[in-house]
């Protein structure tokens, strides 16, 4: 294809991507649903007929994406606000991502294991395996929540919005370490739960550590830069927090909790032109969630999701109602967080496209199983995105938390 197909598809794809974005608050759909339609409609089995099977470049294309998302989250997010709720919210995006793991992990073994009642044609999952598929859907997705709450316009009460974001935006890195973790046991010999423990300790350490020092690094580079154009100071940002995440993996540490708590210190610190630079990443995190999700919906073949819609179904079903629900209640124990937000937060365990992008991760690997685990993933974040996303702002008004909802013209 010449360079100058490749760019009027590209114009197009991105024009369907962002006139999406107007229909998604007129009609009060999810934005990123509508992202993923555009993505399958122009893949090999929809009517653009592109041709798009390499999850290598996806996970690639992915990792970017999340890592500016993140980065731009973690600007966007006022420590003020989510300080009294620190220890909520991390036992959430820690604890809770291994609880509903392991809930939803039995819960495929149970369903796709020796026993399994339902017959696709495939040898049963192990529970290992099953294991796998449930770190891969065990967080929310930042980039779901982050752009559902905002596209909706929903002002919620309380601080169940910060809350929300900040369980959002640092659960991600646990579910990359589970589920790197635990395609390294499926795939080496030598693995074990305690090299899994103290591998989890070592990135979260370092990506904490790192995160903090390349955030104060780079509020002291962005104020004495003196640069000669306003425009350079956005790109100067972008490039430390590549070089956050980069130099982090690099020593072993998580990157996308660094950058997530880069952006954190760099956006709650004094700054030149920091409204330029919030305002850019702001536009560079929409282009990277359409990006994402077009390339996930290209990637995608429909046909091979419909002989698992029973199963995914009901893992779905499980995962809403059972796994995210036990795992908020058993987060928050007691009465600081009331009965009607703990509802409303396991309502708001949104899917989104962290869990795709993990899943490329086994494929990648050339585990058994792998492609049955990408697409049952696919399905699940569809089934999320589209019923908790069209359901939000009912469900919040229902319980009585929603305090206003901006009309948009």
């Amino acid at each position: 294809m010449v360079i100058e197909k490749i760019f009027i598809v590209i114009a197009i794809l991105l024009l369907l991507s962002i006139i999406s974005c107007k229909v998604s608050i007129k009609l009060g759909i999810p934005a990123l649903l509508l992202f993923m339609t555009v993505g399958m409609l122009a893949g090999s089995e929809g009517i653009g007929g592109i041709e798009f099977d390499d999850p290598l470049v996806a996970k690639s294309i992915g990792d970017l994406a999340l890592t500016l998302i993140l980065f731009s989250g973690g600007l966007d997010t006022q420590w003020r606000e989510i300080r009294p709720l620190l220890w909520k919210g991390l036992t959430l995006s820690t604890l809770g991502v291994v609880i509903t793991m392991l809930l939803l992990g039995s819960f495929a073994w149970f369903l796709l294991g020796s026993f399994s009642s339902f017959d696709i044609g495939t040898k049963g999952i192990t529970w290992l395996e099953g294991l796998l598929l449930g770190a891969i859907v065990s967080s929310t997705d930042a980039a779901a929540v982050f752009a559902t709450l905002r596209s909706s316009n929903l002002v919620l009460k309380g601080n169940l919005q910060p809350l929300l974001e900040l369980e959002s935006g640092s659960n991600d890195p646990m579910a990359v370490l589970l589920t790197t973790s635990i395609l390294g046991i499926l795939t080496t010999s030598d693995a074990s739960i305690i090299n899994l423990g103290l591998s989890l300790i070592q990135q979260l350490f370092f990506g904490s550590v790192f995160g903090y020092g390349f955030g104060l690094g780079a509020v002291w580079v962005i104020n004495h830069l003196r640069l000669p154009s306003q425009g350079l100071y956005p790109i100067a940002s972008l490039a430390l927090a590549l070089l956050t995440f980069g130099v982090t993996v690099l020593f072993s540490g998580n990157g996308f909790l660094a950058v997530y708590i880069g952006g954190l210190v760099l956006g709650n610190r004094p700054l030149v032109y920091k409204e330029i630079i919030l305002s850019f990443h702001d536009a560079l995190a929409w282009l990277m969630q359409i990006a994402m999700f077009l390339i996930l919906g290209l990637l995608v073949f429909p046909s091979q999701l419909l002989p698992l819609a029973g199963v995914a179904v009901t893992m779905s079903l499980f995962l809403m109602f059972v796994a995210r629900p036990l795992s908020v209640f058993l987060c928050l124990p007691g009465n600081q967080v009331s009965f009607r937000e703990k509802l409303f937060i396991s309502w708001v365990g949104l899917r989104g496209s962290v869990p795709i992008i993990l899943a490329t991760f086994p494929v990648i690997a050339g585990i058994a199983q792998a492609d049955r685990i990408f697409n049952l993933v696919f399905f699940l974040v569809l089934t999320s995105v589209l019923i908790q996303g069209l359901s939000l702002a009912v469900v919040a008004r229902w319980l009585g938390l929603a305090e206003s909802q901006v009309i948009v013209d």
